[in-house]
């Protein structure tokens, strides 16, 4: 989630996760025009590896019962309840299928977050060029597509456990990514969506008590972040949780728990291609800070052993120093009166999740008593010898072992943080 210049190389730039243009903003034409083309990201759909993901995981049947769900609907209305279950039904799908619930229903192994993307995309793609006898505005449809991604992606599904801060289970908020850099290799899983997948609705038991986690997952798209669809999915939860992360792929072999977040896009190209290369767009410009911090309990987790990878607090970033005009990397932190070029989390979309997570924590009045920020996981790598994207496998058994350790060191992580808060607490 990370494009890192020298600092991570090329294949960390490659590997990291962000957020795709939102699908909701795509134009559609009003009422007796055609209906648009597929975006960049659908597109991708048409290709071997996709089509082979969707077929060893049993989702290949998705997309096509959506679409006869849709064809069925004789108003706006009707059409909107259909997006609205079979959405939130996909979700539920493919947190079973990762949770070992119900049929796996094809021989890709079970921890696999790439069935749910596929098809979350072969969905959209049949929802955007769709033309009902009814008509449907350009409204209508962006308004279809925003409901397809939030119930798809678990953001309508945060079921937090009654009761106060500090008492009885423990509420924790936790976000994953959609794959990206597709082009360069269209078999990538993302292991911070696999994270979502597996610890949706678990209980995880920490020296501080019982923690129920609740999860969702966002796009790699700029556009979808610039319209607010991180804000309007935690706001309403942030007040009520014990902890949040946001979570993305970063470096290879090392987790890091990133510092400091910076309000700068470097315009690295998104799922659909598209480039961002500005001031993070956010609400009220006017108070937005150049920098946010972690809450997390960044020393107790650097400290702990959680699991094979060593975990890192990543303390440096890139700014532009009061007076200057050049950046400069500050591996101990911003200096007073910066301008940010790069957070801990480098300047994508896993930077940008959680500048804007914290700078939410931070309006809603919570910096000094919500534990909050963002962690970053190795690089999901495939197994020796299977490296080549146009000969090599979609999975082998070093892909599957290395995303399962990601996982559980990641719940380990979120156990520590949880732990460690309750003391603090204390």
């Amino acid at each position: 989630m990370r494009p890192i210049r020298v600092r991570i190389g090329v294949l960390g730039l490659a590997l990291v996760a962000g957020l795709a243009a939102p699908t909701a903003a795509t134009a559609a034409p009003e009422a007796g025009g055609a209906a648009p083309a597929p975006t960049v990201e659908e597109r991708r759909l048409d290709g071997e590896v996709p089509r082979e993901i969707l077929r060893r995981s049993g989702f290949a049947a998705v997309a096509p019962a959506f679409a006869r769900g849709l064809g069925r609907a004789d108003s706006y209305r009707e059409a909107r309840r259909v997006v609205e279950r079979e959405g939130a039904a996909l979700w539920r799908r493919a947190v079973d299928r990762v949770q070992g619930r119900g049929p796996a229903r094809g021989d890709l192994s079970r921890d696999d977050d790439r069935p749910l993307y596929w098809a979350r995309l072969g969905m959209t793609r049949e929802l955007r060029t769709w033309e009902p006898g009814f008509g449907l505005s350009e409204r209508q449809r962006a308004a279809l597509l925003t409901e397809l991604e939030r119930t798809s992606r678990g953001q309508t599904d945060l079921r937090l456990p009654r009761g106060g801060h500090g008492k009885g289970v423990k509420r924790v908020l936790l976000t994953g990514f959609d794959p990206f850099t597709l082009d360069r290799d269209i078999r990538i899983s993302n292991p911070s969506g696999a994270v979502a997948l597996a610890l949706d609705g678990t209980v995880i038991d920490t020296a501080d008590g019982p923690a129920r986690v609740e999860t969702a997952v966002f796009p790699v798209r700029w556009a979808d972040f610039a319209e607010g669809t991180v804000e309007r999915a935690l706001r309403p939860y942030l007040p009520r949780v014990d902890l949040f992360t946001t979570v993305s792929q970063g470096r290879v072999g090392r987790f890091d728990v990133e510092r400091t977040n910076g309000a700068w896009r470097g315009g690295f190209p998104d799922n659909d291609n598209v480039s961002r290369t500005e001031t993070v767009p956010v609400a009220d410009p006017a108070s937005q800070p150049q920098w946010t911090t972690t809450t997390l309990p960044y020393a107790a987790i650097t400290a702990a052993d959680t699991g094979r990878f060593p975990v890192y607090d990543n303390t440096s970033v890139t700014e532009i120093p009061a007076g200057g005009d050049e950046p400069v990397v500050r591996p101990e932190g911003p200096t007073p009166g910066s301008t940010a070029r790069e957070g801990g989390g480098g300047n994508y979309l896993s930077n940008e999740i959680a500048y804007r997570a914290t700078l939410l924590r931070d309006r809603l009045g919570l910096h000094g008593t919500l534990p909050g920020g963002h962690v970053h996981t190795p690089v999901l790598q495939f197994g020796a010898g299977n490296t080549d994207p146009a000969t090599g496998a979609v999975t082998d058994p070093g892909f599957v072992r290395n995303r399962l350790d990601i996982v559980a060191q990641t719940r380990a992580i979120v156990g520590v943080a949880v732990s460690a808060a309750g003391a603090d607490r204390d």
